[in-house]
């Protein structure tokens, strides 16, 4: 007689299994939908795709850790979803909105995100079990695609105080530094130090719904704002960091003298 204890054991294993990747796939319909909406001229509703597709990222690898569902395969799967969602289809949204304008040089900004994140997310796999797991190694490419996709969304929403005929060249300058910076070696904070299963205070539950509501009150102007701010961020740590190092080695200097 067939063991249906076990072939239920499998079934339910199989579906867990499927869960994260159902997770992913949702990000990588998000991230070619929003080229389909470029194609479009629905800049909009591309750009705020992209911002869907970077929560599911979110979620995919924290459903795999909470179910131990984590695989091999779902780790390159999460890679070429990321290199569609947050390499190509940002800089096919930024070029089809408002970088043709400029020519040659509006396509080679656009390349020089695309080939940023194809080797952010390269160098990324490969450092994967040498790195810190507090920080980044450059900028996380779905961080440099929300500062592209949310530029696009207050532009098109005429929220950037910016004349039109310097729009172009902020975007080019905004899109070569999201490239540049993804592979840079400036230390951007993961936030893998934060685990979901852990219990928080009350006012941890405070702070998220207030999260909740800073956001809604004015999605693009808040996301982007604060997406500046991360962008910021490593640069700023890595100058820290470089300064203190240079004043420990005077200090050493001065002992031993």
């Amino acid at each position: 007689m067939p063991n249906f204890s076990m072939r239920d054991s499998e079934n339910r294993h199989r579906s867990i299994y499927l869960l994260p990747n159902a997770f992913t796939t949702a990000a990588l319909f998000a991230g070619f939908y929003a080229v389909v909406q470029a194609m479009n001229d629905r800049f909009e509703v591309a750009a705020i795709a992209i911002f869907v597709a970077m929560v599911l990222d979110g979620m995919d690898g924290r459903v795999a850790r909470l179910t131990n569902t984590q695989s091999a395969f779902g780790e390159q799967y999460d890679s070429l979803s990321d290199m569609t969602s947050f390499g190509v289809a940002p800089a096919l949204v930024m070029y089809e909105w408002i970088l043709n304008d400029l020519g040659r040089w509006g396509w080679l900004a656009a390349f020089v995100y695309v080939a940023g994140a194809a080797l952010r997310l390269a160098r990324f796999n490969t450092n994967i079990a040498v790195v810190d797991k507090r920080h980044f190694q450059g900028l996380p490419s779905p961080a440099a695609a929300a500062l592209v996709a949310g530029f696009v969304w207050l532009a098109v929403d005429n929220k950037l105080p910016i004349h039109d005929s310097l729009m172009a060249w902020v975007a080019f300058a905004l899109t070569m530094y999201a490239g540049i910076t993804m592979v840079s070696n400036a230390p951007f904070f993961s936030g893998k130090s934060f685990a979901l299963g852990r219990s928080v205070p009350f006012w941890g539950i405070l702070l998220v719904v207030a999260v909740f509501v800073f956001i809604s009150s004015d999605p693009p102007v808040v996301l982007f704002g604060l997406f500046v701010l991360y962008g910021l961020s490593g640069w700023i740590t890595w100058a820290w960091r470089w300064n203190r190092a240079r004043r420990l080695t005077q200090e050493r200097r001065g002992h031993s003298s």
